[in-house]
């Protein structure tokens, strides 16, 4: 996802893997309103770094299932507000004063409206029983700390939100905490008039997805993306979670209406049309080129690469990961041209080979800083280019884990820059994303059939059972509505 974004060094390489920030301690006691403050001052932030995704209808959907569970919680006066973030990430998280987070990538994978109230039933349990602020008091050293802090102050050298919300805010819990908001959300889901073992079943489904996402992590040679707390720490079956729900279902008011389907009919027509994987607004990964169709460009990189679309930049490795070419957005000052927005950006570095660049049309300016940090922890020499599109510069760097392998890789890395172009008619529809699609089940409906025809570049048939809960080797029930991807 190409989000403008500053240009220099620090922000461009060190961006790559986020290294921890000094830990801080922040003052214990916290008032309502000051969680309330330090959730408005962050959810900016987050926004930014993961991007709303832009489907009102499901937006409010998800709101108004929200302050249902919000106004049969424990602090039913806080005025709670959620979002649906644009992310494949299969993730949910929350901020102190009633801010919860969902990704589409995680409500692609539920099956109902009871399956939604258990995941934002579990974030919500965490803002009523507090849990950010009895952390940071059980521990000064805490990662939530450092970034309250940073936050608080504005302090660039503390913990960027990216890592807050990939790492400290959604992980940092012990299993007591996450008991216990699991223990809420199931409370929640009696409340509301649905069966808390929903909560099982949500925990069995991204447990399953978990353990295929860490197989194909493997297999890419990239880190897993997985969900936090109790989805990762214990499987469904574990003693402890089953406890808490059924004590849930034992003591909560209210009762369960056996005849209901836990909303899924009305849930799946909501996720229909959703995006898999990225979405257009962030562009497209289709083999080794990437694709933007709102940006209107397209790029190749080298033949064996890996691509990446993250956050804020579009990354390429090469099998061995010992070579890399990035790109990303900068909006440059009026009047700057593509040589000073490269300048501005190295601010000072030595370079050479410093000329103009032609790119389709394009202009642009490049040249070889001699000595800059590399993601591999050392400092070599990088190969940057600035090339402008639409008034806006892409920033490329393609480095070499070792320094004097440069000069044999420099014309591979620069032979990818000139690819990037604007993208013709017939590239349209490359540029758009997978998304879901329902069909009813048939009796001779068979996963195995539909992975050979989905569009799914990799383990189609083991996410396509994920992704209507028949993993690991169930088949549909003839006349149920299920979830394909085109």
């Amino acid at each position: 996802m190409l989000a403008v974004a500053a240009f220099a060094i620090p922000v461009a390489l060190g961006s790559l893997w986020p290294e921890r920030a000094a830990h801080a301690q922040v003052v214990l006691g916290m008032s309502e309103a000051k969680e309330i403050e330090i959730g408005r001052q962050m959810h900016p932030k987050i926004l930014q770094q993961y991007g709303r995704y832009e489907d009102e209808a499901l937006q409010q959907y998800v709101s108004e299932i929200g302050r249902r569970i919000g106004a049969k919680s424990d602090r039913p006066t806080l005025e709670y507000t959620f979002t649906v973030l644009d992310s494949e990430e299969v993730n949910a998280f929350a901020l102190p004063g009633g801010f919860i987070y969902i990704t589409r990538g995680i409500m692609a994978y539920l099956n109902s409206e009871a399956e939604l109230i258990a995941v934002l039933g579990h974030e919500i349990g965490h803002v009523t029983a507090r849990h950010a602020e009895r952390q940071q008091r059980g521990s000064v050293a805490s990662a939530v700390g450092s970034t309250l802090i940073g936050i608080l102050t504005g302090s660039p050298d503390l913990m960027q939100v990216a890592n807050l919300a990939g790492t400290a805010l959604v992980s940092g819990y012990g299993r007591d905490m996450e008991l216990e908001a699991d223990s809420l959300g199931a409370e929640y889901l009696h409340r509301l008039g649905h069966d808390p073992e929903a909560m099982i079943d949500v925990v069995r489904l991204l447990k399953n997805q978990e353990l295929l996402e860490l197989q194909t992590a493997r297999e890419e040679g990239r880190q897993a993306r997985v969900y936090h707390g109790v989805f990762s720490t214990h499987p469904d079956n574990d003693k402890r979670l089953r406890e808490v729900v059924e004590a849930a279902g034992a003591k909560a008011a209210g009762a369960v209406d056996e005849a209901s389907d836990a909303g899924r009919g009305t849930y799946l027509q909501r996720v229909a049309g959703m995006p898999i994987g990225a979405s257009r607004e962030q562009g497209v990964v289709r083999g080794s080129r990437f694709y933007h169709a709102d940006m209107g460009f397209t790029l190749a990189f080298p033949s064996g690469w890996s691509v990446q679309n993250q956050q804020n930049k579009v990354l390429g490795f090469a099998p061995a990961k010992d070579a890399m070419l990035q790109v990303m957005v900068q909006a440059p000052a009026p009047g700057m041209g593509p040589k000073e927005l490269l300048a501005a950006g190295l601010k000072g570095t030595p370079t050479s080979n410093a000329e103009p660049l032609e790119v389709n049309g394009l202009q642009g300016y490049t040249a070889i800083a001699r000595n800059v940090p590399l993601p591999w922890g050392n400092n070599g020499p990088a190969r940057y280019a600035v090339v402008y599109f639409n008034g806006l510069g892409y920033v490329f760097m393609g480095a070499t884990r070792f320094g004097s392998a440069l000069s044999a890789t420099d014309a591979m890395i620069l032979s990818s820059i000139k690819t990037f172009r604007r993208l013709n008619d017939r590239e349209q529809t490359l540029a758009e994303p997978r998304k879901l699609r329902l069909m009813q089940a048939t009796d001779t409906t068979r996963m195995a059939e539909l992975a050979r025809e989905s569009p799914l570049p990799n383990h189609a048939l083991e996410r396509l059972r994920l992704l209507n809960d028949l993993y690991p080797n169930k088949e549909p029930t003839p006349g149920t509505t299920i979830k394909v991807v085109e």
